[in-house]
């Protein structure tokens, strides 16, 4: 048994939720309920954990930029009293709460694993006990020093996991990397490398930015003037869901110079594919002509990923052309520069 502590961090979620007359909710009886389905602190092959819960306990819909800071100061807070935590988080936007975490733990020496269930603890087939216990063993025995997420016996790469299913069991999957560990009769790591011990934290605790970050997923019959309207400033970011391997409609008269325009204004645009395999190339026509509006190419980054980088860069302060030179570059381990994807 793993003499390592671990902090168990609530924020809500299904994991911990309880049927209401409106559906389920959160419940701050999760302490509780931890005692009747799991093995105690310290037994049963678990390491020593502490259960401390968030004050917002919430649906992860609800989540906001300001709930990754909190969860974020709450973890630096307790840093030193444990060695490593896992975060029980709802699935919606976990994927989120993952990467934007990644950039905010920035030199991160201990783990941090985010898990949930689809099923509360509390229901017959729940799977929040499975998720739990590996969780919980993978950050005491396999103290891999990044910002993880756990699911289905699966360990990833936080900021390279996407929700990808609302109605199975397997609801995550990590597209451009492979698994840091698998849990199955036995708990194995790889065959993903974690990224290496850094020398010394270097966190970025900062407050939201108040420039708003949006996402536009193109689709066939855009109009220009919709268009128009949804880049009106201000708009500090916007992620732009393009087609395959970064296409879009650049004959559209209007489209590129409206692009170019926004860009020229200071907002940063950032080109990821819709497709869930695949990363944005360079190869067709498209891809150059949006670089020359001033769009940047998101390389293999998932939507989650990009959404929080681009709030994290703006955040710090940035400017828009050093954002720009930032996006492509991986911080910790978000996206492949290379010409083949990991």
């Amino acid at each position: 048994m793993s003499a390592r502590r671990i902090g168990l961090l609530y924020t809500g979620g299904t994991l911990g939720m309880v049927r209401s007359a409106a559906g389920y909710v959160p419940d701050r009886g999760l302490q509780q309920a931890l005692a009747r389905h799991l093995p105690a602190t310290g037994t049963g092959g678990l390491p020593h954990w502490t259960l401390i819960e968030t004050e917002r306990l919430i649906d992860s819909a609800e989540a906001l930029p300001a709930d990754w800071l909190a969860i974020a100061q709450t973890l630096a807070k307790h840093y030193d009293a444990f060695d490593g935590f896992v975060v029980i988080h709802g699935t919606d936007t976990m994927a989120y709460t993952a990467s934007a975490l990644s950039f905010a733990l920035r030199g991160l020496r201990k783990p941090v694993i985010l898990t949930g269930a689809q099923i509360p603890l509390g229901e017959a087939r729940s799977d929040a006990r499975n998720h739990l216990i590996g969780a919980l063993q993978l950050a005491a025995d396999h103290p891999l020093p990044e910002v993880m997420l756990f699911f289905h016996g699966r360990l990833m790469r936080g900021n390279r996991a996407t929700k990808v299913a609302s109605d199975e069991l397997d609801a995550f999957d990590s597209p451009h990397y492979a698994p840091l560990a698998r849990a199955g009769i036995a708990l194995e790591t790889g065959p993903g490398q974690a990224l290496p011990l850094p020398d010394a934290e270097a966190f970025q605790l900062v407050p939201p930015a108040r420039a708003d970050v949006a996402v536009l997923r193109l689709w066939p019959g855009l109009q220009v003037e919709r268009l128009r309207r949804f880049l009106a400033p201000p708009l500090g970011g916007l992620v732009l869901q393009s087609y395959g391997a970064g296409n879009g409609p650049v004959s559209l008269p209007g489209f590129l110079e409206l692009l170019a325009q926004a860009s020229a204004g200071g907002t940063v645009i950032v080109n990821v594919s819709q497709c869930v395999r695949g990363r944005i190339s360079a190869a067709y026509a498209t891809g150059t002509a949006w670089a020359q509006a001033g769009v940047i190419g998101g390389l293999d980054l998932t939507l989650e990923a990009a959404v929080t980088k681009l709030h994290h860069l703006l955040a710090l302060g940035f400017d828009p052309d050093r954002i720009r030179q930032q996006l492509p570059l991986p911080w910790c381990g978000e996206c492949t520069p290379t010409a083949t994807p990991a």
